[in-house]
């Protein structure tokens, strides 16, 4: 068994590489350049040096990463042959590096900086960037003493070290990568454009063009390819991007009902798949799946009985065939890889995905997911590129483990029917009042909790909803949605008289981070 990237793997000479020192936020530094249309390329810190000579880099940006540049065993660089092969931008724990490799002095803060900070610029490294800027700081350790030809350039409001300038250099003590860095991105494009002389060259066309090569050279010229369909846009942009580089003969999509969809979901969108072009069976396996969730209440254990079913039930859909399938795509993106294993450096696992982690050996396929890199806005507008229609790309990201981690516990056909019905209530009042466009991912949750109600003149012991409402741009970080009371007010009350079985409504107003956008 064997994983590719399906092209993102290929080497694309004169663009820029982010060595990964195990961050939760490296890749959205790659994101960020790709913002500014050049081309990205992420490889563990420990990439041998004349690997990355090879690739002919315009810029190396060092990430920032968990560890203390202190620590014996932790992730190192050469940085003074790094320079030689291109400028280099230092990231929090990759500004600690260039100092101490270079000479200076690093030490343990008294004062660590964690969250919203402000920093004083001397010598601003964008004329876009105000003089005094509100960053984003995640970090214990601190520059002391710049290394022989740097000077600090910005200091933040505690007094630490926020900026290095140097020959060929820059370095930030805070995540210019991240939203909530004002005028972060500026930094990124000066960066790019002024220390590096870069060219915008590289859009959701060209990226196309690169994930259709590298498709076509990786998996066989008679190769068969199974892949699952789950519904959302993510599947079904693989789906569309397979079809378009093989042809439809050669990808087979399966699309399973799994008892997990929301209402109506499985015919709605597999006449969906079938009017868009693609070669797409449907499969029944609600029994299976809600068979092998019974008795389970953890929520890793739900996703890994899922992953299981799922592999099953393609396994099966697969002999029953005729056809010997190669290959295995998913719709797989950076941040399902991100939550469930460190793909490059000591990043933390924060959930399991189902479609994360290899394939069992029996299945003797190999495994492609050609946006296993890109976030969700890219993904849309590869979408966009490939003619899919609006309603498709925009709908609501759905998890692959589907209404299974939306059931807080347990997980059985009556709460199923239950949020299946609170969830159909709560979609519609959001497209009826013009809001579903404006808002990232809406979903309810059901609660393992009961609560006395009247109804009427009875009393009720019914369970509780929570409902979830999210605005991001690439599903890392979110905040919640401001709804006016007036329509929390009014979606309470249709749930709560519709949906048998729900007597109380609450809403969720926790951000990502601390929380995840899913419960579970």
């Amino acid at each position: 068994m064997s994983t590719i990237n399906s092209g993102w793997n290929q080497r694309v000479e004169g663009g820029f590489v982010v060595l990964d020192f195990g961050s939760q936020l490296t890749q959205l530094i790659a994101r960020r350049l790709r913002e500014l249309q050049v081309f990205s390329e992420l490889l563990p810190f420990d990439t041998p040096i004349d690997e990355i000579r090879a690739r002919k880099p315009r810029g190396i940006i060092l990430s920032g990463g968990p560890s203390s540049v202190h620590e014996a065993d932790s992730p190192q660089a050469d940085v003074a042959e790094l320079r030689e092969i291109a400028p280099l931008l230092g990231i929090c724990y990759g500004m600690q590096l260039i100092a101490k490799n270079l000479g200076g002095v690093v030490e343990s803060a008294s004062h660590r900086e964690y969250g919203d900070c402000g920093v004083d610029w001397e010598d601003p490294l964008s004329a876009r960037v105000p003089l005094r800027q509100r960053v984003w700081m995640s970090h214990g350790d601190v520059v002391k003493v710049p290394p022989p030809g740097f000077r600090i350039v910005a200091k933040s409001e505690t007094g630490h070290a926020a900026a290095l300038k140097g020959e060929r250099a820059w370095a930030v003590q805070f995540h210019p990568e991240v939203h909530h860095t004002q005028a972060g991105l500026e930094i990124l494009r000066d960066f790019v454009f002024q220390l590096c002389g870069a060219q915008p060259t590289w859009n959701s066309g060209s990226i196309v063009e690169h994930l259709l090569e590298g498709v076509r050279a990786r998996v066989g010229e008679t190769d068969h390819v199974l892949c699952g369909l789950s519904g959302g846009v993510d599947s079904t942009v693989v789906a569309t991007l397979l079809t378009e580089a093989l042809g439809a003969d050669r990808v087979h999509c399966v699309f399973v009902n799994n008892g997990l969809l929301r209402h109506e979901e499985f015919n709605q969108v597999l006449s969906q798949y079938q009017r868009i072009g693609l070669n797409v069976t449907g499969v029944d396996a609600e029994v299976q799946f809600l068979e092998a969730l019974r008795g389970l209440e953890d929520p890793e254990a739900k996703r890994k009985a899922i992953g299981r079913v799922f592999i099953e039930v393609f396994q099966d859909a697969a002999g029953r065939s005729g056809v010997h399938y190669e290959w295995l795509a998913q719709g797989t993106l950076y941040p399902d890889v991100i939550e469930s294993v460190s793909p490059r450096g000591a990043s933390v696992t924060i959930k399991s995905h189902h479609n994360v982690g290899g394939l069992p050996e029996k299945m003797k396929m190999r495994l492609v997911e050609p946006l296993r890199e890109l976030f969700k806005d890219e993904v849309r507008a590869i979408g966009l590129e490939l003619d899919l229609p609006r309603d498709v790309l925009w709908r609501h990201p759905f998890p692959g483990p589907g209404l299974a981690i939306r059931c807080i516990g347990e997980v059985t056909k009556e709460k199923l029917d239950i949020i299946r019905a609170a969830d159909h209530v709560y979609i519609s009042a959001l497209r009826e009042k013009g809001l579903y466009d404006k808002i990232w991912q809406a979903f309810c949750v059901l609660l393992p909790v009961h609560t006395v109600g009247v109804m009427g003149d009875g009393r009720t012991y019914d369970r509780v909803l929570a409902l979830r409402a999210v605005t991001s741009t690439d599903g890392m970080t979110a905040d919640w949605y401001p709804f006016d009371f007036a329509f929390l007010r009014e979606v309470s009350n249709r749930i709560t008289n519709q949906v048998k079985g729900i007597n109380r409504v609450v809403y969720d107003v926790t951000s990502k981070p601390p929380g995840t956008i899913e419960w579970e």
